[in-house]
């Protein structure tokens, strides 16, 4: 336009804009799909208030010229809000930027296209967002390290609204509800003991559990052979044979016994003999009395 030619600086301002590579700025979900989603790869960076501070813009930058092949954009979450993407990613703060890279699985928004566009998404976690982390990023999803999580439908620009704040949070709580129900689960085989209260299925979902933990902490460890449990068997039994053996008393020992027993009986003479003795003792006692 004749308007950029008025100056010097104007001329090369305007060439400056149209030459150098910059991201892409997303404000309604056709500018989201034609933009980003219909790339290979697209990285979209979530401002979280309409001004992005200055570390977050020399970010974009760079990466913007270290991978030209990869479409960047910036989207302001302070007014907009992006429908079924929100809960994949850390929870919105006012002034906090987040970012997340789109990776294209199949299909295309275009009527041409035999089947429909599906994406997959990797994000940074937490609120981590900067150059460093960004870049790490980036570069394991282009050298196919980076593991992306598929979604099954498709994120759309909407005006940020309380409604889909409390939408969003109540998606966050199912979703932590189901990943604490799985990880019980996974902790207590029968699902329903998770702790040993002494019953017959708490001892048993306590010894899984420590047996599951020394198997994790112990990484060369491996099971045993139905021959080697033979042999512990074995073993375990001798062992209680030989305890057995030393509480019992040997033939000799009980024949003794008997006959010392035998002997003491006939010092102490018959039944009728022990009768008359006392009834001799009776008498005398008697006559001291009279």
């Amino acid at each position: 336009p004749a308007k950029h030619l008025k100056t010097g600086s104007m001329l090369v301002k305007a060439l400056k804009n149209l030459l150098e590579p910059k991201a892409e700025k997303i404000e309604t979900t056709q500018d989201l799909r034609g933009k980003c989603l219909e790339k290979d790869m697209c990285g979209l960076l979530l401002k979280g208030s309409k001004i992005s501070p200055k570390y977050v813009k020399d970010a974009m930058a760079k990466l913007v010229v270290e991978h030209p092949k990869i479409t960047f954009a910036a989207v302001d979450t302070s007014v907009l809000y992006v429908l079924n993407l929100e809960e994949h990613l850390p929870e919105y703060e006012s002034g906090v930027p987040r970012f997340v890279m789109f990776q294209k699985v199949s299909g295309s928004t275009s009527k041409e296209s035999s089947g429909r566009l599906k994406t997959s998404i990797a994000t940074l976690p937490g609120t981590s967002v900067g150059y460093g982390p960004m870049s790490n990023l980036v570069a394991s999803i282009v050298s196919n390290k980076q593991e992306m999580k598929k979604i099954s439908i498709l994120p759309s620009i909407k005006t940020r609204t309380k409604k889909l704040v409390e939408q969003e949070r109540a998606k966050r709580e199912r979703k932590q509800n189901q990943q604490r129900r799985a990880e019980e689960k996974t902790s207590t085989p029968g699902g329903a003991f998770h702790d040993n209260d002494g019953s017959r299925e708490g001892r048993k979902a306590e010894r899984e559990r420590r047996r599951a933990e020394h198997r994790a902490n112990n990484p060369n460890f491996r099971e045993k052979t139905p021959e080697e449990m033979a042999e512990m068997e074995r073993q375990r039994r001798q062992r209680m044979e030989e305890e057995a053996s030393k509480w019992n008393m040997a033939p000799e020992d009980a024949d003794g016994a008997s006959g010392d027993y035998m002997d003491d009986m006939d010092d102490m003479g018959t039944v009728e003999e022990m009768d008359a003795d006392a009834e001799v003792e009776e008498d005398e006692d008697v006559m001291d009395l009279d």
